[in-house]
């Protein structure tokens, strides 16, 4: 086994969880910089108006001067647009408030701006709440990219909670996923000798257990099910953040989700929808429960086979043997198999994604 990489281990300062912990939002920033006095607050239109009174209200209480930016889609045109309009404002933070599209584009322009992000999810749809690493549109790579770790963590579970119930589905499909990233990070250590995290990888794959173990209790309106999801989700961020890399989440089943938003185009899923799909065939290939994890994924309301995101079949076998050139350095079980299209095909038959 080849030695430990060096790497800094940047993890979230502090996390807040909790039914109605928006109102906190104004001591939660002060608590971590009682200097602070600006903030620009990048979210979209929907949550702005569903969050953006009480968002308000909390800063103005600690005198903190507020500014709104609307990000209009998860892209680098979207973020340089923002740099532009934040950077003569000069901020001392940068709240994300939103879904994946927001927390993403707020964290890639407060790395581009080098400002500390408070994350502030309105849905628990995937695990960017908490990691450093961001999928947008329009950079030079077709996966996830490392930026900072997001300095805080404000999760208001009754925000949550009002979020589409397709939304939590789909971060269970992300966290699900975490069994398949984690068998492909035991291969690459044992073939390629790569550097495996065994803390990281473990807590990972707590994360993704916990959704297996207490799927059927998920949806119930009791706030179970927001808090787990979330906090599953933010464990397994952190997880990156302790590698050092994105290792303990995201493997074959990250990089057939990559690919299909190549191949299919932007309307083929939400992200923990896709990665479901690409678990249960990943799960597959490497002797896995396969069924185990179908099951999972319809006790929450997630799509197990691809014509319930609108995929067809070509597209699935035209992803399958797309996924591994879009990161040939990242060795997983696609590296070990090599599919062909008649194998992909099979693959998923077999588990009747198609």
């Amino acid at each position: 086994m080849s030695s430990p990489p060096t790497h800094l281990m940047e993890l979230p300062r502090e996390i807040l969880i909790g039914d109605g912990v928006i109102s906190k939002l104004g001591s939660f920033i002060t608590d971590l910089d009682e200097s602070a006095s600006k903030i620009a607050i990048i979210t979209g239109n929907n949550v702005k108006t569903r969050a953006g009174a009480a968002c308000k209200s909390s800063l103005f209480e600690y005198s903190l001067q507020d500014s709104w930016y609307i990000a209009d889609d998860a892209s680098m045109n979207s973020v340089n647009k923002l740099q532009t309009r934040i950077r003569n404002s000069i901020p001392d933070f940068i709240i994300g408030l939103g879904g994946g599209r927001s927390v993403d584009v707020a964290k890639m322009t407060a790395f581009k701006l080098n400002k500390p992000l408070v994350s502030v999810p309105t849905s628990a749809s995937h695990d960017g709440i908490s990691s450093p690493f961001v999928s947008i549109r329009g950079i030079d790579k077709p996966h996830s990219v490392k930026v900072n770790t997001p300095i805080g963590v404000l999760a208001d579970t009754h925000l949550l909670s009002q979020a589409p119930l397709r939304l939590l589905a789909s971060g269970c499909g992300d966290l699900v996923a975490k069994l398949t990233a984690v068998k492909d990070w035991e291969l690459a250590r044992d073939e390629t000798n790569e550097y495996f995290g065994s803390y990281a990888a473990n807590l990972a794959y707590m994360s993704a257990k916990i959704i297996l173990d207490d799927s059927q209790k998920l949806l119930q309106k009791n706030g179970f099910g927001i808090r787990t999801v979330v906090e599953a989700l933010i464990s397994a961020g952190v997880a990156a953040c302790i590698a050092g890399s994105s290792r303990p989440c995201s493997g074959a089943e990250h990089l057939f989700s990559h690919a299909l938003e190549y191949i299919a185009g932007q309307n083929c899923g939400l992200h923990g929808e896709r990665v479901g799909l690409g678990t249960i065939m990943m799960a597959k290939l490497h002797g896995l429960n396969w069924e185990r994890i179908v099951k999972t994924l319809e006790n929450v309301g997630a799509p197990t086979n691809a014509e319930q995101i609108k995929l067809n079949e070509d597209q699935i076998v035209k992803s399958l043997l797309t996924a591994q050139s879009l990161r040939p350095d990242r060795y997983t079980i696609l590296s070990k198999l090599k599919l062909d299209k008649q194998s992909a095909l099979e693959l998923a038959k077999s588990v009747y994604v198609i």
